[in-house]
């Protein structure tokens, strides 16, 4: 689950606070304020996306579709059997096969990525560098730029953005986790300010005929 709440999806700001002058380099935050920047100007947003976890020491490699709406830092990620609902204050996980849903407290320092702070989460705490120019398939040129987490407690030690060097769009993110494993997010179709209520953020239970609930809060 707590794999899932990177989105994701799929998807919201980064550019570091970074302490080393060094690290400071003007034209990787360039195309992070640029990204983040184009962010800001939705009020809303839906995407589709794949998702991939490979690992070389577990030999396994799964992709997965699925799809999220995000309003401000609230966001309803739908992938696989799961469909996580944040309306940053409760955090609901349920399992469609299973016919069960968890509530949490939403915890902002639980050291999870979530949707919300893909696009701004370089502003504090990251170093970051440039690590290519590529091409796609597409004939787009992207930006690929590396944030390194300064917090060596964290599960991960890398996650690698993929920009459009022209359009500042989020092309997609790898996270790179210290047990080997990687996550990588793609974004496949983007649909901004698209029309959505407070509610859609909140589960409710009236449309789960008899959901079991567990409730940890």
């Amino acid at each position: 689950m707590r794999k899932l709440s990177f989105l994701l999806f799929a998807l919201i700001g980064i550019v570091g606070n970074i302490l080393a002058q060094s690290n400071k380099d003007p034209k990787v935050e360039a195309v992070l304020n640029g990204m983040s920047e184009r962010y800001k100007t939705f009020k809303s947003f839906q995407a589709d996306f794949t998702y991939t976890i490979e690992s070389t020491q577990e030999k396994i490699k799964d992709t997965q579709e699925g799809s999220i709406i995000v309003k401000g830092e609230k966001f309803r990620l739908n992938i696989g059997e799961q469909e996580i609902f944040n309306n940053m204050s409760t955090v609901w996980t349920y399992l469609k096969g299973e016919n069960e849903v968890t509530i949490t407290d939403y915890d902002p320092d639980g050291g999870d990525i979530t949707p919300a702070e893909v696009y701004t989460m370089y502003k504090k705490g990251f170093k970051y560098t440039f690590a290519d120019d590529v091409t796609d398939v597409d004939t787009k040129i992207y930006d690929v730029v590396d944030l390194i987490p300064e917090d060596r407690n964290l599960n991960y030690f890398k996650v690698r953005l993929v920009i459009d060097k022209k359009t500042k769009d989020l092309k997609s993110w790898k996270v790179f986790e210290k047990n080997g494993r990687r996550f990588l997010y793609t974004i496949v179709k983007f649909v901004p300010n698209v029309v959505v209520k407070d509610s859609d953020f909140t589960f409710d239970k009236n449309k789960y005929p008899k959901v079991t609930v567990i409730d940890l809060r």
